[in-house]
């Protein structure tokens, strides 16, 4: 069984895995890079060890330093979190070849449905439904144009090794075609070192819903139910929620039959994700695996109540699965919502710096997935993702009155943050209602940055007026002195400045 636990990850993640260790008793390792050397996954952790510069291509993901760390801790298996190392398959074989239990999938499973190309193939194998596309690797631009000519314009040119938005672009006339196969290429060439790409027909009005699975060892396969995830910016997921509104329970039990065959025709094992695209008519699509454990697992914790992590975990000792198909029930509404320390005024670009002051929101149905503290330097290598905030409720309405809350709860100074954006999401009609798909934000956006500014300026005013009351208590203060006092308190001069300009 294991009993130490290395945890090839950072930030909120990292935290998380050594929460459900801690509750199972099991000793914990960090790795820690430059940048995060005061991190709180390196606190947290009973372990720490130093592995490289900030840079990720130097820590992160330098996977002989991460296995000489777990050598020499001692550590039984190593959990990779989401991102980084999470689903490259010749670290999990690394980790097989040195006797380290890799907490996931098989390198075959994870190599199998990590090529988009080659999970289409074997999805089809297993009967499952994809995107009307190719089967093989464009080699040829005019044979390209020849299948485009069969499915019909548009279309979404895909990478292969690809995720995240990159190697993608689509294509709405045969004008396009060319430059956008080359530049797919190009960016996949860049961000994953294989430049194959491939066609897949563009569906309109999409949603984005994926299924939650569990599979142990001895050939037990189960989901848990589906998340919705169609609030996205540039292909990032924004904010997911389950159940999902789009979803009937005679379409939940298809899909979920469905992500489970997805996961048997790998001999897959641990925890996963099997995404889909679904249309306004409730057809649906196969879009790709994540071999991992995903950013929004806490929503399906909250509504179905499986601790995910624990479950890998036992997984990984060779355990069976705790829960039958049967056995897993929804119960109310979850909601999470990813902040970001990036500014929404200036095209939602990253803003790093020191966290002044943290004021996390509670209350029932509370759950905050984060690794700030007040002091703490947000480093610009990583991704701008500081906290996760979840909630939950018995209905979606009170579950969006509930996040509503709680958004204007969370007091993050120092840096800009996406807070102010999310609420406004929860303002909005379209979210509101349960109608919306991908396009959501792009169709929103004048509404969400209004909104956004007029609550800006509301916080803005508050400011003022504690500021002017301040003033008012001080004795024998020169006013320069008076508006240092006042801003060290606050420790964001920049924006009581623009504050008193309105």
């Amino acid at each position: 069984m294991i009993k130490k636990l290395l945890i090839a990850n950072r930030g909120e993640i990292a935290v998380r895995v050594m929460r459900s260790c801690k509750e199972l008793g099991i000793k914990t390792v960090a790795v820690f890079s430059d940048a995060d050397r005061k991190a709180k996954h390196v606190r947290y952790a009973d372990e720490a060890y130093h592995i490289g510069a900030s840079p990720s291509s130097e820590s992160y993901l330098r996977m002989d330093k991460i296995i000489a760390v777990a050598k020499k801790s001692g550590a039984d298996a190593i959990h990779p979190g989401y991102g980084f190392l999470s689903e490259n398959g010749d670290f999990a074989q690394l980790c097989e070849d040195e006797g380290i239990i890799f907490i996931g999938p098989s390198p075959y499973a994870i190599h199998t449905m990590g090529d988009k190309i080659t999970a289409r193939q074997t999805m089809m194998e297993a009967g499952v439904p994809v995107v009307p596309g190719t089967k093989e690797k464009i080699t040829s631009e005019k044979r390209a144009l020849e299948m485009i000519r069969e499915i019909g314009f548009p279309v979404m040119i895909k990478a292969s090794a690809g995720g995240g938005g990159k190697g993608m672009r689509m294509v709405k006339e045969e004008s396009e075609l060319i430059s956008a196969i080359r530049g797919a290429r190009s960016e996949a060439k860049s961000s994953f070192g294989d430049d194959a790409v491939y066609i897949e027909k563009y569906i309109s009005s999409p949603h984005h819903i994926e299924f939650q699975i569990l599979a142990d060892k001895f050939g037990n396969t189960i989901h848990l139910c589906e998340r919705e995830c169609s609030v996205q910016r540039r292909h990032q997921k924004v904010v997911e929620e389950t159940p999902s509104p789009l979803m009937t329970p005679e379409l939940r039990e298809k899909m979920g039959k469905d992500a489970v065959a997805a996961a048997k025709a790998v001999n897959y094992y641990g925890a996963g994700t099997i995404e889909f695209l679904v249309d306004d008519d409730h057809n649906y699509y196969f879009l790709e695996m994540n071999t991992r454990l995903q950013v929004e697992h806490p929503i399906t914790e909250r509504v179905v109540g499986v601790d995910i992590v624990r479950e890998q975990i036992n997984i990984a000792n060779g355990l069976p699965l705790t829960y039958q198909q049967t056995q897993i029930k929804q119960r109310g509404h979850s909601i999470e919502c990813r902040i970001y320390a990036e500014d929404p005024d200036n095209n939602f670009m990253p803003c790093p710096g020191i966290i002044r002051e943290i004021v996390e929101p509670l209350g029932l149905g509370v759950r905050t997935d984060g690794y700030m503290y007040e002091g703490f330097e947000i480093p610009i290598f990583y991704d701008p993702m500081i906290s996760k905030l979840i909630v939950w409720g018995e209905t979606r309405h009170e579950a969006i009155s509930r996040m509503k809350r709680t958004l204007d709860e969370y007091k993050i100074s120092g840096v800009k943050t996406s807070l102010s954006f999310l609420r406004s999401i929860m303002e909005t009609p379209d979210f509101v209602d349960g109608k919306y798909n991908t396009h959501f934000i792009e169709q929103n956006l004048d509404f969400l940055l209004s909104k956004r500014i007029c609550d800006t300026h509301c916080e803005d005013i508050a400011m003022i007026a504690g500021f002017v009351e301040y003033l008012s208590k001080l004795k024998k203060i020169q006013p320069t002195t008076q508006f240092e006092v006042y801003t060290n308190k606050w420790k964001d001069v920049g924006r009581i400045k623009a504050a008193m300009r309105i």
